[in-house]
């Protein structure tokens, strides 16, 4: 599931572009995301913080970050990678939930550099959690980026962080890890191969036409003509709603593609089921400690007739915290659904 693409000098900003790809509807909002809120880990509890930075995310069902941008000009997109392994809960080692891993990132660092210094520093741990909606435990790589273009890639291999940082790394997808991908990339016409582009679906497959097609993004007279060019390159990276293939049973499709200017901070959304394009400046949201974490809700108001478009930043609303799934959470519910049961 997922592309994602960086084009570091349109015009002098920065934009991004990405695919979310997915067998189902992820019941995705976008929320805003104040300066001040605290936060834990989600997993024991031991590692808590204030957030720095306010900003708008895109989530899956309420409960996780998946995608955002925050008012520094960090982006953070996380993608699926089914060779993902994270390993025991190391008790030495600082540790965040998959559901807040992204968001601790938003809250807490300006460029890509500083996020992956304190990786370094720390060896933090991510831990896999189950799918509260039944689905299959996620495992999932992230990717970084910032207004400067720099960029970094994030896997976890058998419990320790392996960290892919440079301003060279535009292109993202999936499965193989992305040292592999770097050097399947070389086989294609264009790319330093002779093997004509590829024209499926498979990851590998679509990070070669993404790489091609970024790499030939003529300059933008405008921010909408370069937003309207990340638009078309993400596009052509996308999954179609089709019968899965034999042995595939939950075969992606791409359900929602988001846009990002980090240099403008301008964070464009377009799902493929509500097509209405939105977005919002992050200049016209108050981030101040205090301010709440107000929600867009896209699921309500992203209709084709009459539901919203364009800039949506007077829509947000306060519909209460948004609540990120946590180990204690998950045995909350688990000791609510047992009473239920013995009740029944």
């Amino acid at each position: 599931m997922c592309t994602r693409v960086i084009w570091p000098d349109a015009n002098g900003s920065v934009v991004v572009g990405r695919n979310m790809d997915f067998h189902k509807d992820l019941m995705t909002n976008l929320w805003k995301q104040p300066r001040g809120v605290q936060r834990d880990d989600g997993v024991k509890g031991e590692l808590t913080w204030t957030s720095k930075y306010g900003s708008v995310i895109a989530t899956a069902f309420d409960i996780i970050s998946v995608d955002g941008l925050n008012e520094a000009g960090l982006g953070g997109h996380v993608l699926w990678l089914a060779e993902s392994t994270y390993g025991q809960l190391d008790e030495s080692r600082p540790a965040l939930s998959q559901a807040i891993w992204l968001q601790y990132f938003l809250d807490n660092f300006a460029t890509v550099a500083e996020a992956v210094a304190w990786i370094d520093e720390t060896s933090v741990q991510v831990i896999q959690m189950p799918d509260p909606t039944g689905g299959n435990p996620p495992t999932i790589h992230l990717a970084l980026d910032d207004a400067t273009g720099d960029s970094a890639i994030i896997e976890y291999i058998d419990g320790r962080a392996q960290v892919y940082h440079s301003a060279d790394y535009h292109v993202m997808t999936n499965s193989p890890t992305y040292d592999q991908q770097l050097t399947l990339l070389t086989r294609w016409e264009g790319l330093g191969g002779d093997q004509p582009l590829p024209g499926d679906t498979e990851a590998e497959h679509r990070f070669a036409r993404a790489a091609y097609y970024a790499k030939r993004l003529p300059q933008p007279s405008s921010q909408l003509e370069s937003i309207a060019s990340m638009f078309s390159v993400i596009r052509n990276a996308a999954q179609p709603f089709r019968i899965p293939d034999p042995g595939k049973p939950d075969a992606s499709q791409t359900i929602w593609q988001v846009v990002l200017d980090l240099t403008n901070k301008r964070y464009v959304y377009e799902s493929t089921t509500r097509p209405n394009v939105v977005w919002v400046d992050l200049a016209d949201l108050d981030f101040s400690e205090g301010s709440g974490q107000l929600k867009l809700d896209l699921l309500s108001k992203l209709s084709l007739e009459g539901g919203i478009a364009g800039n949506v930043a007077s829509d947000f609303a306060d519909d209460g915290p948004m609540t990120f799934l946590s180990f204690a959470l998950l045995e909350q519910l688990e000791k609510a659904q047992g009473a239920s049961a013995a009740k029944s």
